[in-house]
């Protein structure tokens, strides 16, 4: 099946620049130009991902993103930010609402093609571990299910963040640096961005609640995620 992508922005030649890339990718594109508008596709049309505009009329970007991310039906979509604001302070605000990448006006559009494409593979469940059940102390994974519990408890991650959770816990105790997690995780080559890496740690371990510190800062390298016998003695 196509995938499906919504593209939100309110320049028309921006819109329809990206839909036509997108388009001549493979993908069905649906268009938006404004922030009810693009909530409103979202749930009718359940798009796989949704390419999103910040400055909106109507509602920011940044509460598009808040109401996806809030929303049962919405909240595992992709979405990439695409926007004029380049300051760290507007990408760090659109990673901790949940975004999964962030891409900067004037862009490249073949980029955003390929960067929709690795975010299209992170969504996807894996073939290889599907079926099977990894557990780390009080965290459990159900890898067919995409779903993670803690000492019992659902909790809700964005595809992004359990992506990064299974690979923190698959290769417990060993330290990760960002630029390896970006290429596991965003498949993403090593210097782009490596903050997205941070702001994503940062609301993984609030979501892990009293557990998040079994996700571990090791200064000047990366993160680990507690060995299991750690992680036992952690609860």
């Amino acid at each position: 099946m196509t995938h499906r992508i919504l593209v939100v922005d309110d320049e028309p030649d921006i819109t329809a620049l990206v839909a036509y890339h997108l388009a001549k990718a493979g993908y069905r594109v649906s268009t938006a130009a404004n922030g009810p508008d693009a909530l409103k596709a979202a749930r009718e049309e359940r798009p796989d991902v949704v390419v999103l505009d910040l400055m909106l009329p109507g509602a920011s970007g940044y509460d598009v993103l808040a109401e996806l991310r809030r929303r049962e039906e919405t909240r595992d979509v992709g979405v990439i930010l695409l926007t004029a604001r380049r300051d760290e302070p507007d990408r760090i605000h659109g990673l901790t609402l949940g975004a999964d990448d962030y891409l900067t006006k004037p862009f490249s559009p073949p980029e955003l093609a390929l960067r929709v494409s690795a975010l299209l593979r992170r969504l996807a469940a894996p073939s290889v571990s599907a079926g099977s059940t990894v557990t780390a102390g009080p965290v459990t994974i159900d890898r067919s299910a995409h779903r993670v519990t803690v000492d019992g408890r659902h909790v809700q991650l964005t595809s992004t963040e359990y992506k990064l959770l299974l690979t923190l816990v698959e290769r417990r105790g060993r330290v990760q640096s960002r630029p390896q997690l970006l290429e596991t995780v965003w498949e993403a080559q090593p210097d782009i961005q490596t903050r997205t890496v941070d702001m994503h740690v940062q609301r993984l371990r609030t979501k892990l609640g009293g557990h998040g510190k079994l996700v571990e800062t090791v200064r000047g390298f990366g993160y680990r995620f507690r060995g299991a016998e750690r992680a036992a003695a952690a609860k």
